[in-house]
């Protein structure tokens, strides 16, 4: 993925998408800015505002606009606008140049009722806000009940007021603004192909698999983070007697399933890897600067994984990773290159009060970055082996490879491979 670095002079001009009521609003701060936070919606209002009344594109500003106006700094503003991105209300294009320029396109805000039946949104915010909030949320959403049975729909039908009248010509729309809503968009995590051959077709139907369905399925997957076999399971407890699946069900029993699994806890979302802002600039083709794309570029559930010989993570070291990323809020760069170091110097061990002594640390000392990450692994290492702290097995000390130290002990066919690499950092 190429990284594009904003700068202050950069120009960029606003493209209004959508028409925005202050309904739409009040859904951005009631149950938006819960999920992505006050400075995004402050990024969307502002952007907004730069339109002039009436207009659907606006005029051209610098980046030193917004940092005047938001008074943020830049990382802030690009953080903001990667989570409006991410979650549908904007997008941007990008056109290099001495002077670069962007274009950010706003979109609208779902509906209250779209937003409380999205599968993602409606738990996310259920977590992040509590029970009671939350159902004050639904409450002041929900639309008084009227009883008509004793009355009589009087209504005309259009038919009934207009006629029509011979037009010489049709009249090309397609420029007239409409409202167009924002949309969440990831990559399927679910093959589908797999999971259907899983299932016995003689009790599931063809049908079952719509679009609806499909999109529900990779949505709970990614959500709970369920694997093929889990969501076969459950999708064949949620089968009705036409052979469809009952949606309600399934949402139902993915989320018991994570709750079971998570003692009672409810997910919420994080980086999926390194958000842009955080990213090292590309072109470092060296063995140090691979580790850095790496880092920066994983999921730290698949880094994890990836450790495993059978590629199946126990639930005590996932737990270990959720408290990092949930509970400290490191970034996922970060969380990858302290599992790595733990890993390697704890003789494959992940040890609970070792990492998130280390973890909390780095978060009083804001470290945000993969390389501020690995030079504090450094510092760490060395502390530790004056102290005598790291814990030695009977094969010679076994480092991360992007180490850039001296190591004179005694080296195994390993630990002179680590060696031999190390020694290209120099």
């Amino acid at each position: 993925m190429v990284i594009y670095m904003v700068l202050p002079a950069d120009s960029y001009i606003v493209v209004n998408k959508t028409i925005i009521t202050d309904i739409d609003k009040q859904i951005l701060i009631d149950l938006y800015q819960p999920i992505i936070g006050n400075k995004a919606v402050s990024l969307y209002l502002t952007l907004f505002n730069d339109l002039e009344k009436s207009s659907f594109v606006s005029g051209e500003f610098t980046h030193h606009h917004l940092l005047s106006v938001m008074q943020m700094s830049l990382k802030d503003i690009v953080m903001a606008r990667e989570k409006l991105e991410g979650i549908g209300l904007l997008k941007t294009y990008f056109k290099k140049g001495s002077v670069s320029n962007y274009v950010y396109l706003i979109y609208g805000t779902l509906s209250a009722n779209e937003f409380f039946n999205h599968p993602i949104l409606n738990m996310v915010l259920y977590n992040n806000v509590g029970k009671i909030e939350y159902n004050k949320l639904v409450s002041r959403y929900k639309l008084p009940r009227v009883v008509l049975k004793d009355y009589e729909d009087i209504s005309l039908r259009f038919d009934e007021v207009y006629t029509s009248v011979p037009v010489n010509s049709f009249f090309n729309n397609d420029e007239i603004v409409s409202r167009k809503k924002g949309e969440i968009v990831f990559k399927d995590v679910v093959d589908f192909d797999l999971l259907i051959s899983g299932l016995d077709s003689k009790i599931i139907s063809e049908r079952a698999f719509s679009k609806d369905v499909r999109n529900l399925i990779n949505n709970l997957s990614f959500l709970y983070n369920i694997d093929i076999s889990t969501m076969q399971g459950l999708i064949r407890t949620c089968i009705n007697e036409k052979g469809l699946i009952d949606r309600e069900l399934l949402r139902k029993g993915a989320r018991n399933f994570y709750q079971f699994e998570n003692s009672g806890n409810l997910p919420t979302i994080v980086h999926y890897s390194q958000p842009e802002y955080l990213k090292t600039p590309s072109g470092d083709n060296t063995k140090r600067g691979k580790m850095i794309y790496t880092f920066e570029n994983t999921n730290p559930y698949q880094f994890l994984k990836s450790k495993y010989k059978n590629g199946k993570v126990i639930t005590r070291d996932l737990q270990i990773v959720e408290n990092l990323l949930l509970d400290l809020k490191l970034s996922p760069g970060v969380v990858n290159v302290l599992l790595d170091y733990v890993l390697r110097v704890n003789n494959k061990k992940l040890n609970k009060t070792y990492i998130e002594t280390i973890a909390s640390h780095w978060k009083r000392l804001g470290i945000e970055t993969v390389p501020e990450a690995m030079n504090a692994c450094i510092k760490e290492h060395k502390k530790s082996s004056r102290k005598g702290t790291v814990k030695k097995s009977n094969k010679s000390e076994v480092v991360p490879e992007w180490f850039d130290q001296k190591i004179d002990v005694k080296k195994s066919d390993e630990d002179q491979e680590i060696a031999n690499l190390i020694s290209n950092y120099k």
